[in-house]
C-alpha cells in the first residue's frame, strides 16, 4: 500500500516538472519573438511635425554709442575744479569742471574801462559836434573843421562798439571757464587732473560721454539678402532685431532697424545695417561684440525635425527615415532655416509623421534594422548621496 502511494506520488511530481518545464520553455520562445531583430541598432526617434517657422538672418554686430563727445575746454587756463565722478550718468547741462577765470575777469574790467572811456569820448564829442554845426550855420568856422569834428564823433562810436565786442567776448570766456555736459550719457574715465593746463588745441579730452540710451548695432548682411531686408521696410513694415551674447545663447536686447547703407561693400559684397535698441537695462555697452539675429519672413505649417537628425555627406544633407518594420532608410533632404528651440524646416525629402532619428546615427546605415528605445532619465540622487558613503561624524 506504502509503495503504491509512494509511486502515485512520484508521479505527480514528474508531472508538475514536466508542466513547469514546458511553460518556462514556451515563455522565453516567446519573450524571443517579441524582443528586438537579431543585429538591431537601438536609437532615438523624433516624429516629423509641422509649425510656422520665423526665417532668421544671423550676423555679428558691433555696438556703438548713439552719441559719444569729448568733453574738452574752449579757453586755456588752469584745470581748477572737477565735479563728476568717473563712470557715473550725467545729465546734459550738468556742470563737470571749472577752469580759472581769473585772467578773464581782469580782461573784462578792462574793457569795460575802456567802454566808460570812448563813452565819455563819444558824449564830448556830440557837444562839440553840435556847437560846431550852429558855428557853421553862422559862417564862423571852415568846413573842414566841421567835418573833421563829424569825423570824431564816428570814431569814438566805433570804438564804443568794438568795447562792447570785446566785452561780450571776455563775458562768454568767462561763461566757458563753467565746462558742462553737451550730452546725457555715462562719462568715461578722468584724462586730466585738478592743477593741469587746459587750452582749446589740447589733443587729450578731460574726459569722454557716451550716449547709450538709445544705443545702436552696426552689422552686414549678403548682398544676397538685401532684397529680403529691404522689401519689408519698402511695405511699411518694422524689422525687429534681436541682439545675443557671444556665444548665441543670451538673449540681451531687441531693437528695431533704422538705417540701411546706400552702398554695398564690393570687397566683401556685403552692406551695412544700423539698428537701434532702447537699452533701458545697459545690457549693451559701445564697442561690445553681439550675435545679430534679423528676422525677415516666415514659413507657414513648414515640417520640422530636430536639428540633431540632419547629417551632412559629400552628396548633401541626409536623415535616416524609420519605416513601419523598422528598417531605417537614408533621406536626402533640403533643409530650411533653424528655430530657436532646436528644430530645423525641411523644405524636401520627409514628410509629416515621418519617424527620423535623433540618436544613433553614427551607427546606422541604409536598410539597417532598429530597435526604437526612449531616452531614460539618470537616478541623480544616487550620486548626490554617493560622497556622503563612508563618511563618519567627528566623535
Amino acid at each position: 500500500m506504502q509503495r503504491k502511494k509512494l509511486l502515485i506520488l512520484v508521479c505527480l511530481l514528474i508531472l508538475v516538472v514536466v508542466t513547469v518545464a514546458y511553460f518556462f520553455v514556451k515563455n522565453k520562445n516567446t519573450q524571443k519573438r517579441n524582443g528586438p531583430p537579431k543585429n538591431a541598432t537601438s536609437v532615438q526617434v523624433s516624429t516629423a511635425s509641422q509649425s510656422n517657422v520665423p526665417v532668421i538672418l544671423s550676423a555679428l554686430g558691433t555696438v556703438t554709442a548713439s552719441q559719444t563727445v569729448s568733453v574738452t575746454s574752449l579757453i586755456q587756463g588752469h584745470l581748477q575744479e572737477v565735479y563728476f565722478k568717473e563712470g557715473q550718468y550725467v545729465q546734459k547741462g550738468q556742470l563737470l569742471a571749472k577752469v580759472d577765470t581769473r585772467s578773464y575777469e581782469a580782461t573784462l574790467q578792462q574793457y569795460q574801462g575802456q567802454l566808460a572811456e570812448n563813452q565819455a569820448q563819444l558824449n564830448n564829442a556830440k557837444l562839440t559836434l553840435a556847437r560846431y554845426q550852429r558855428l557853421y550855420a553862422q559862417d564862423s568856422i571852415a568846413k573842414q573843421d566841421l567835418d573833421t569834428q563829424i569825423a570824431t564823433a564816428a570814431q569814438y562810436e566805433g570804438a564804443i562798439k568794438a568795447d562792447l565786442g570785446q566785452i561780450a567776448s571776455a563775458k562768454l570766456n568767462i561763461e566757458y571757464g563753467r565746462i558742462v555736459a553737451p550730452i546725457s550719457g555715462y562719462i568715461g574715465i578722468r584724462n586730466i587732473d585738478v592743477g593741469n593746463l587746459v587750452s582749446t588745441d589740447s589733443t587729450t579730452a578731460i574726459a569722454t560721454i557716451t550716449q547709450t540710451k538709445p544705443i545702436a548695432v552696426v552689422f552686414s548682411i549678403p548682398q544676397t539678402k538685401l532684397d529680403d531686408v529691404v522689401q519689408p521696410i519698402r511695405n511699411g513694415g518694422k524689422l525687429m532685431v534681436k541682439a545675443y551674447d557671444q556665444q548665441g545663447k543670451t538673449m540681451l536686447a531687441e531693437g528695431e532697424v533704422r538705417v540701411i547703407s546706400n552702398e554695398i561693400d564690393s570687397t566683401t559684397g556685403t552692406v551695412k545695417l544700423k539698428a537701434t535698441f532702447n537699452n533701458d537695462d545697459n545690457k549693451l555697452f559701445p564697442n561690445q561684440f553681439v550675435n545679430v539675429k534679423l528676422q525677415t519672413g516666415e514659413l507657414n505649417n513648414a515640417i520640422v525635425v530636430p536639428s540633431a537628425a540632419i547629417q551632412t555627406s559629400t552628396a548633401g544633407q541626409y536623415v535616416f527615415v524609420i519605416d513601419q518594420k523598422s528598417v531605417a532608410h537614408k533621406v536626402m533632404v533640403k533643409v530650411g532655416p533653424q528655430t530657436e528651440d532646436g528644430k530645423t524646416a525641411i523644405l524636401s525629402g520627409v514628410k509629416t509623421g515621418q519617424k527620423v532619428v535623433t540618436t544613433g546615427v553614427d551607427s546606422l546605415g541604409n536598410g539597417s534594422k532598429v530597435n526604437i528605445v526612449t531616452a531614460q532619465k539618470v537616478d541623480t540622487s544616487i550620486l548626490d548621496s554617493a560622497p556622503n558613503k563612508g563618511r563618519h561624524s567627528p566623535r
